[in-house]
């Protein structure tokens, strides 16, 4: 099987359709794998049925990984393959709800009285203040921040989608201050090498800090200054349906989530067991 003529004509397909970079690289790596799975087994894609691909689907070992390639395969059959009911059989396996565990505000200070970097210090308090996903940091240009009307827009994040979320002026400040020091240009965060700041190297200092700052018990990674921005929220009593705005969530429920990781509500629900003499 020619796998590399396959995922070229797959790649240009999604990237002609609007698809955005990152699902790009990750659809694209997904049918690599899936193709050099048969290639010794089928000559082309067509000939692999549905019971060998439930069988493949079935070797990973969680389900929101099944459920990643599951969709990237099916766009692969529906867009290259042209066999879009090679999956009407083929149904998701159930989604994970896990919880992620959030930081206190105690410890995002204790992370924040760590960072002496002024940049570093800027994209933490750019993921904690508006709940900004990693990605939508690295992609901001210094022309989305809006100190007028002290808002920041965020240009075709997620799912294609533009939005506007508060800018703080405590944020605003520091962000003044980092750009006389660093003079960055058309991206707010300029890599060493490159116009856009990377993820990993983000990822990598929130490890640090949040060693420095002795949180030994918690993960500490980008996307959870997003949960527990959030979180924060609900617990300082912000309207879900605001929250889910500023999130960019196109269904509520999925914002619903930070109501049951926020401990303030959970800690304030009287137990039956408060009546019984112990």
């Amino acid at each position: 099987m020619n796998t590399r003529k396959f995922t070229d004509l797959f790649r240009a397909e999604i990237t002609r359709k609007g698809f955005r970079q990152n699902s790009i690289d990750n659809y694209v790596s997904c049918i690599e794998s899936f193709l050099r799975y048969f290639e010794n087994i089928a000559k082309e894609p067509k000939e692999i049925n549905e019971q060998q691909i439930k069988t493949y689907l079935a070797k990973f070992r969680t389900h929101n990984t099944q459920r990643a390639n599951h969709s990237a395969i099916k766009c692969f059959y529906k867009y290259t393959i042209k066999q879009p009911n090679k999956f009407r059989y083929i149904e998701y396996c159930k989604r994970e709800r896990r919880m992620p565990i959030v930081l206190s505000a105690q410890e995002v200070q204790s992370i924040f009285d760590a960072c002496e970097n002024i940049k570093h210090k800027s994209i933490i308090s750019l993921l904690y203040s508006a709940g900004l996903r990693v990605s939508e940091v690295i992609n901001l240009r210094i022309k989305d921040i809006d100190s007028t009307r002290m808002i920041i827009n965020i240009i075709n994040a997620k799912g294609g989608k533009d939005r506007q979320v508060m800018l703080s002026k405590n944020v605003l400040d520091l962000l003044r201050k980092y750009y006389i020091q660093y003079k960055p240009t058309e991206y707010l965060f300029n890599g060493q090498n490159s116009l856009q700041y990377s993820e990993r190297s983000i990822n990598q200092f929130l490890k640090n800090y949040a060693e420095a700052a002795g949180i030994k018990n918690k993960r500490v990674y980008a996307h959870l200054f997003r949960h527990t921005s959030f979180t924060h929220l609900v617990e300082n009593g912000t309207d879900i349906n605001l929250i889910q705005k500023l999130a960019g969530h196109s269904n509520v429920k999925t914002t619903m989530i930070y109501t049951h990781i926020s401990h303030n509500l959970i800690s304030n629900i009287q137990s039956p067991i408060s009546g019984i003499r112990l």
